[in-house]
């Protein structure tokens, strides 16, 4: 186990047909604790993967350092890294048996004499032999008796005579992941690792992923697209976008408290409601209705040097009056709105909201007791201690009111 370090690390590809070049990582800073989980979001194309690979060594760095347990790392080969990648499609060898997947990377982790790996070999080949006819190996029974482990570990006792192409996707996976954890490496790489599995399976392996990583206590960097994994696998989550790092904090950090329009829009489902607004001295205009924010907002609002030009609100941040059959009275406080699309998700409702104040739409998350329907007229009432203010740049004023 070891903690991982990235110094300004820049990933930058030469120009192809007399085209620019292209910058994939911009001075990435970023350190990961030992024994943390971390997990790396970020839309297609941010560069997510590639900081992986820049770690294991399967890229080379254009700038900076990457040090893994205090060391830098940017000149061994990848197999001198002591981290281990779990790959988006499994990366199984075909021909070989799950027990001998596993023990792959362990066979491989160090050169061998001449002598002592033709010793190994009959070791291997001679398994299944009755007891007095095969050939002693401590090297071979110390990998045996780690592949049982592992197996135990990720219920693949059952499988270990199976080849890559008799598992489901599930089973695959926990192979990958068993290869993985059979080597006992410092790091753990995983490059979106469930994205393959139906919902029910990367429900189950997600736990499993996130109870192992508990149980080992090895420090893994986790990329993933989805929302679910990312708040509820990691002890922190980084958010990249365009190569740059944006934000790093825990999942709670990043939902209560973004800090621009990118991370607020990124992080969370649904995304958080952005509208257009005007400062006032009391508060904020939205198309001619009032918006009001706490007291502390305001006075944030009265320091800052850059107007306000954007509010966020979250989906369950809206109080809602009871539907009408007209049309809606703002109220003091409140927005009137007509209900446009309904999300029966069980346990509550996500409304589609076309707001009468510029015909802007905001996603409303209800309980699934109240009785609305498509066309139905609201109020809806933001919190005034639940607003997120962003300047013209785009920057967070305060992220979230107190």
């Amino acid at each position: 186990m070891a903690s991982v370090e990235f110094r300004h690390c820049c990933k930058t590809y030469p120009p192809r047909a007399h085209g620019p070049a292209t910058e994939v990582l911009k001075a990435i800073d970023l350190t990961i604790a030992d024994g943390e989980f971390l997990v790396l979001v970020g839309p297609s194309g941010c560069g997510k993967t590639t900081l992986l690979r820049l770690l294991a060594g399967l890229e080379s760095l254009s700038a900076g350092d990457v040090l893994v347990g205090g060391q830098s790392v940017g000149h061994l080969a990848p197999a001198q890294r002591n981290v281990a990648m779990v790959f988006q499609s499994y990366a199984l060898y075909p021909h070989l048996s799950v027990a001998q997947n596993l023990a792959f990377g362990l066979r491989r982790s160090r050169r061998r004499r001449l002598l002592h790996s033709l010793q190994d070999g009959l070791a291997c080949a001679t398994t299944s032999w009755p007891s007095p006819l095969r050939v002693p190996s401590r090297r071979e029974e110390a990998i045996q008796a780690r592949i049982r482990e592992v197996a135990a570990m990720l219920d693949l006792n059952g499988l270990l005579e199976r080849q890559p192409r008799q598992l489901s996707g599930g089973q695959k996976q926990r192979v990958a992941l068993g290869r993985a954890i059979a080597r006992q490496p410092a790091v753990f790489l995983m490059d979106e690792p469930l994205s393959n599995l139906d919902a029910k399976l990367r429900g189950e392996t997600r736990l499993a992923i996130a109870r192992l990583q508990r149980q080992l206590g090895t420090t893994t960097i986790y990329v993933t697209h989805d929302q679910v994994e990312a708040m509820t696998m990691g002890h922190r989550i980084a958010v990249l976008h365009q190569g740059e790092l944006q934000q790093v904090g825990t999942p709670r950090q990043l939902y209560s408290q973004p800090i621009n329009l990118f991370v607020a829009q990124f992080i969370g489902h649904p995304p958080m409601n952005l509208l257009p607004v005007t400062p006032t001295a009391t508060g904020l205009m939205l198309e001619g209705q009032v918006l009001h924010l706490s007291k502390s907002l305001r006075a944030a609002m009265a320091q800052h040097t850059r107007p306000i030009a954007t509010v966020g609100i979250r989906a369950e941040s809206f109080m809602v009056a009871a539907p009408q059959t007209g049309e809606a009275s703002p109220g003091p406080h409140g927005l009137a709105a007509r209900v446009v699309a309904i999300e029966d998700l069980g346990h509550e409702h996500l409304l589609g909201c076309r707001l009468a104040a510029g015909g802007h739409l905001v996603q409303v998350r209800v309980s699934a007791d109240l009785p609305v329907q498509v066309g139905d007229h609201l109020s809806i009432s933001p919190h005034h201690r639940a607003c997120h203010l962003f300047d013209n740049q785009g920057k967070a004023l305060l992220a979230h009111g107190a």
